[in-house]
């Protein structure tokens, strides 16, 4: 697998304590893109998907894995198998793309459909610089989705991730 960077410890990249993956390669580049350097294929550096999953296994906080970009989808079935042990540590898995998630569904995209099986929430759709927001949670842009992947399939059609309430399970004694 051909990747860019790791974080051990990110908070940006989805909820709680996170291992992110920047993959190397990107067909879309984006104007304004964060991560340009990503964008060459033959940028970065191999790794195999043992190796980042004996890096992932390293802090026992982690709540989740991330796969960033680069884009993701380019080694879907390297990220698939990734994420596949990263769930089986009780991980949940976030992957950023580029592409819609209409676009992946069509499985035009070599091991698309495995990678989105292998996803709980999907951040998609492009970077747009005319729509960058500091406000759009765990996100670049206001147009980009974060989609709950399970949820949508079931549906059928796309159903959009809301973050839990933290406190939801109090209550407050009556007086």
């Amino acid at each position: 697998m051909r990747i860019a960077n790791t974080v051990s410890d990110s908070i940006v990249d989805g909820p709680g304590l996170r291992f992110t993956v920047f993959t190397q390669g990107c067909p879309h580049h984006c104007p304004g893109c964060h991560n340009p350097d990503t964008h060459d294929p033959a940028g970065g550096h191999e790794v195999t998907v043992e190796a980042l999953a004996r890096r992932m296994a390293g802090n026992p906080l982690t709540d989740g894995l991330t796969l960033s970009g680069g884009e993701p989808f380019l080694q879907a079935e390297d990220c698939a198998a990734l994420a596949r042990l990263a769930h089986e540590r009780g991980l949940n898995v976030w992957t950023y793309t580029g592409y819609t998630y209409e676009r992946l569904l069509e499985g035009e995209l070599p091991g698309a459909l495995a990678l989105l099986e292998q996803t709980d929430v999907l951040v998609d759709g492009p970077f747009l610089l005319s729509e960058k927001s500091y406000e759009a949670l765990f996100r670049g842009s206001a147009n980009q989705r974060l989609i709950d992947v399970k949820q949508s399939r079931a549906a059928g059609h796309v159903v959009l991730w809301s973050r839990p309430d933290p406190l939801a399970h109090f209550t407050v004694p009556e007086s």
